[in-house]
C-alpha cells in the first residue's frame, strides 16, 4: 500500500511539473524577446569567439550590479537551447562562455537567412494580446479572438497601425528567405511553364528568388494596391494590386504561400476556384503550387508537431484559418474542382503541395 501511494505522490508531483511549465512557457518568450532586445546574438556572433558574461555585461553597457539577473536569464535561454555554454581559456584558468546555437544564428539580423523580423513581428501585441482572450472568445459572438480583443479584425488593425504593418511585411519576408535553402532544387516544379502569378505575394521575397532562378519564366505578384504601390518590377518580375477573392491574372501556373492557412474553409474554396480559372487556359498542364503547413499527426516529430499545432492556434486567435491535415486539405481540392495533388514536406514546417486540375 504505502508503495502505490508513493507512486501516485510522484505521478502528483510530476503533473504538477507538467502543469507548472505549460503556465511559465509565455517566460521563455519574453526572455526571447529580450534576448532580441538587447541584440544578444549578434552581440556574440561580433565578438568572434563565446563571451563571458563579464563581456557580455560590458557589450550591453549594463550596470554591472544586474550580472547575476543577466546570468539568470541566458541560464534559462541556455536551457531552452537558444545559446549554449563553452568553456572559454582565461589567464587565470577557464570561464564559462555563451555560444550562438542554429537557433539563435537564425536571429543574426544581417544573415540570410535571418528569422529576427518574423519573430519581433510575433511578439506585437495585435498578436500575444488576441491569444490572451481565446477564453472570453469562445463564449462571445466575435468572428476571432483579435476582434474580442481590440474590437476590429487582424487585417483592419493591420492597415491601421503602419508601424506594425511594416514590422509584419518585414516578418513576413524574412519567413520568406528561409525558401533560400531549398528553392534551387524546386526548378522542376516551375520548369516547363511560361507564366506564374503570386498570389498574396507581399513584396514579392518568394517571387524574386524564383525569378533570378528561372529567367525565362514571367512572374507576376498579386497583393492588394496599397501592399504592391512602389515596388519595383525587373525584366521578368511584376506587381499587380488587386483582390483574389475577385479576379486573379490568367496564368500557367499560381502560387500560394503560407495564404490559404489564414482563410476559412469557405474562403478557401472560393480563392482555389479563381486559381483554377486563372490556369483553365493551360488545361490539364496548368498547376496551382501551395507552400503551406500539412499537420501529420503520425509522423511530426515533436518539435515540429509542437510548432505546427502553435501557428493553428495562432491562426485561431488573430484570423479565420486554419492548419489543415492531409484528408482537410484534400477536401478543399476537391470542393474546387481539381482532380488530384501531391505533397512533398520540403520546407521544414511546410510542404510543398502540387494541385492539378
Amino acid at each position: 500500500m504505502a508503495i502505490n501511494q508513493g507512486k501516485v505522490e510522484e505521478e502528483l508531483f510530476q503533473a504538477q511539473a507538467h502543469l507548472y511549465k505549460h503556465v511559465f512557457n509565455f517566460l521563455g518568450s519574453m526572455s526571447l524577446k529580450s534576448a532580441l532586445q538587447l541584440n544578444i546574438p549578434d552581440i556574440i556572433y561580433s565578438h568572434g569567439r563565446p563571451i563571458t558574461l563579464p563581456e557580455l555585461v560590458s557589450a550591453l553597457q549594463m550596470d554591472p550590479a544586474k550580472s547575476s539577473y543577466l546570468y539568470r536569464l541566458m541560464r534559462l535561454l541556455v536551457h531552452s537551447g537558444i545559446f549554449s555554454t563553452t568553456e572559454v581559456p582565461k589567464d587565470n584558468g577557464e570561464e564559462e562562455g555563451y555560444d550562438l546555437t542554429p537557433s539563435s544564428r537564425l536571429l543574426l539580423k544581417d544573415n540570410v537567412p535571418s528569422l529576427s523580423p518574423f519573430v519581433r513581428a510575433m511578439f506585437h501585441p495585435a498578436i500575444v494580446h488576441s491569444s490572451e482572450y481565446l477564453g472570453d472568445w469562445f463564449g462571445s459572438n466575435k468572428p476571432t479572438p483579435c476582434q474580442t480583443a481590440h474590437g476590429i479584425g487582424f487585417w483592419e488593425y493591420l492597415n491601421q497601425d503602419q508601424e506594425f504593418n511594416r514590422l509584419f511585411n518585414e516578418g513576413m519576408v524574412s519567413d520568406s528567405s528561409m525558401m533560400n535553402l531549398v528553392i534551387k532544387d524546386c526548378k522542376s516544379v516551375f520548369e516547363g511553364f511560361n507564366s506564374l502569378v503570386d498570389v498574396g505575394g507581399g513584396k514579392g521575397a518568394v517571387s524574386r528568388i524564383i525569378s533570378e532562378s528561372l529567367p525565362n519564366l514571367q512572374c507576376t505578384v498579386l497583393d492588394l494596391p496599397h501592399v504592391v504601390e512602389n515596388l519595383q518590377h525587373s525584366r521578368n518580375l511584376k506587381f499587380v494590386g488587386g483582390d483574389m477573392f475577385q479576379s486573379i491574372p490568367t496564368a500557367d501556373a499560381i502560387l500560394l504561400k503560407l495564404v490559404l492557412h489564414a482563410y476559412s474553409d469557405e474562403d478557401c474554396v472560393k480563392v482555389l476556384k479563381k486559381c483554377r480559372e486563372a490556369i483553365a487556359s493551360k488545361g490539364k498542364e496548368g498547376k496551382v503550387i501551395i507552400i503551406d503547413i500539412v499537420i501529420d499527426e503520425k509522423k511530426d516529430e515533436h518539435d515540429l508537431k509542437d510548432a505546427k499545432l502553435f501557428f493553428d492556434v495562432l491562426m485561431m486567435s488573430v484570423v479565420t484559418g486554419r492548419e489543415r491535415e492531409e484528408k482537410e486539405w484534400q477536401k478543399l481540392f476537391l470542393d474546387a474542382g481539381f482532380s488530384h495533388y501531391k505533397i512533398t514536406p520540403i520546407f521544414g514546417l511546410r510542404s510543398l503541395i502540387e494541385v492539378h486540375p
